[in-house]
């Protein structure tokens, strides 16, 4: 899975992921990491993915909030949303990658720019 661009390839059914896209799926759990350090929401995450996962849940909702705009005051800028830049990489590792079928930015109903869609592969 690469990182969520418009043009990614869409590896779930074509007919779901435009339906996800419209906003008329409806997830069936979700998480928010607002105001979580990295290393807090990238542990949630990962537990809330294998979690999902493991119950048979396919659309779950990842919000990780937009960011906002604060004074740059050290030398390595730091990117405005944070956590909603590295969503999509953390779930392209090990152990999510072979649970994630499909990351797609949310829906404006469901957080838009702020929240992700990540679609998961069925149990084996």
């Amino acid at each position: 899975m690469a990182a969520v661009t418009p043009m990614s390839p869409v590896k779930m059914d074509t007919k779901a992921f435009r339906k996800m896209a419209r906003g008329k799926m409806k997830p069936e759990a979700r998480i928010d990491l607002h105001g979580m350090t990295q290393d807090a929401a990238h542990t949630a995450l990962t537990q809330f993915v294998l979690g999902s996962h493991a119950r048979g849940k396919r659309l779950v909702l990842v919000i990780t909030g937009k960011g906002k705009e604060k004074p740059d005051l050290g030398p390595i800028p730091e990117r405005v949303g944070v956590l909603r830049h590295q969503v999509p990489k953390w779930l392209d590792l090990p152990p999510l990658r072979d649970k994630v079928l499909q990351v797609s930015q949310a829906h404006i109903s469901h957080g838009g720019g702020g929240a992700y869609y990540v679609y998961l592969s069925r149990l084996r």
